[in-house]
């Protein structure tokens, strides 16, 4: 079973930090916190690793992994050029309860599924992950939970449903809110919202007038 570390303490949090940074590198998986539910991670640039977190999840690959970065900065090093409108939303809603699907640069050596060339990316607003994320680079991450099964809000429901495919778990209290991300596609001359979720369309629409549903 994973190992257990309450963020809530420094010193754990630390812990846990690093066991997760470790466990990451070896192609292992971490359950972690998000603003948004609870995830499950890997290494977004090691295949096989992806390959697992889709297989804990009972996946196919016809539902490819999103990821997470740590600073908004990161983005422009994922695809050859960001979309003024992907722009414009990631600089009103990051961090937070947004995901974005662009198009990556050819040169990333991942395997995120059947992506065809394109990535879902999203800030999160939560310290854990982010510091986490910092240490790590970008990480495939899909919420915590069996496919068809509620996510997860808690570490203990993100452990109890995944922790045997898991090396280490960081425990950051529970979500308050189980909506998951709104996806919004920016590979097409006119903006689409694939998934809704924790931010509203009309808020969208505010920054970006013309986008669809």
């Amino acid at each position: 079973m994973a190992d257990v570390f309450d963020c809530s303490d420094p010193d754990q949090r630390e812990a846990g930090l690093i066991a997760a940074t470790s466990a990451l590198a070896r192609g292992e998986l971490v359950l972690l916190p998000t603003d948004t539910v609870y995830g499950v991670a890997a290494d977004a640039f090691t295949p096989a690793a992806v390959t697992s977190l889709l297989a804990a999840k009972n996946r196919g690959r016809s539902m490819p992994v999103p990821v997470l970065i740590g600073e908004a900065s990161t983005l422009a090093g994922l695809v050859v050029t960001i979309p003024p409108v992907a722009h414009q939303l990631a600089e009103a809603f990051w961090p937070g309860g947004l995901t974005l699907v662009v198009e990556h640069a050819p040169s990333l050596a991942w395997d995120l599924g059947e992506a065809e060339g394109t990535v879902a990316v999203r800030l999160p607003d939560d310290d854990v992950a982010r510091d986490l994320l910092r240490r790590t680079g970008p990480l495939a991450v899909s919420s915590a939970n069996r496919s068809g099964r509620p996510a997860a809000t808690t570490a203990a429901e993100a452990g109890y449903q995944l922790g045997e495919h898991a090396a280490v778990v960081l425990d950051g209290g529970p979500r308050t809110g189980s909506a998951a991300s709104t996806i919004v596609d920016c590979t097409a001359p006119t903006p689409r919202v694939l998934r809704f979720g924790a931010i509203d369309v009309d808020r969208l629409r505010e920054v970006v007038p013309g986008i669809t549903d």
